[in-house]
Order: C-alpha cells, then structure tokens, then sequence
C-alpha cells in the first residue's frame, strides 16, 4: 500500500485540532477528514469517527497494525510540517 497524495488543511482557530487531512491510497482510494491534534506528547493523528448510540465515538475508516498506523502517521504529519513552512501564519 502506498500513499500516494496527502492534502492538508490547517484549521486557524485555537484549539488543539491543528489540519484536516485527506489521503490517497494507490491513486485509488480517498480517506478524508483525519484530524491532526496537538496532545500533551506531541502531534498525533485522529481517524475518521462517527458518534455512536452510546455516545462513544467509533473510528470509521483505520488502519489493521501499528506498522500501518506509525506509516500514516508519519506522513501525515511531515505533511502537515510543509504546509506550515509553506504558507505563513497571519498574525
């Protein structure tokens, strides 16, 4: 599997949800809003969830393994690390 396009889109209003991300799987297959946070540890990625009846919120769309996951994620966030250097933050 290969990712083959990652398009981020930075959220401007504070908090600790920094982008929305879109991936591309083989030029086949799209995965849209994974969420990029700022935790207490770092930038980590949040899948797609739906809220449930039980008020849980349930991952829609993720990975099978944590090689799999540490592999998006790393992308993702050198993503992310681009875009802001590439556009300037308005102040």
């Amino acid at each position: 599997m290969q990712i083959t396009d990652v398009r981020v889109r930075k959220v401007t209003k504070e908090g600790k949800m920094k982008a929305i991300v879109s991936i591309t799987i083989d030029d086949e297959f799209v995965v849209h809003d994974i969420k990029v946070i700022e935790g207490e540890k770092g930038l980590f990625i949040a899948m797609p969830s739906r809220k449930a009846g039980d008020g849980e919120y349930r991952d829609i769309a993720h990975p099978i393994n944590s090689a799999t996951r540490d592999n998006i994620q790393t992308l993702i966030l050198e993503s992310y690390e681009k875009a802001l250097l590439e556009t300037p933050e308005e102040e």
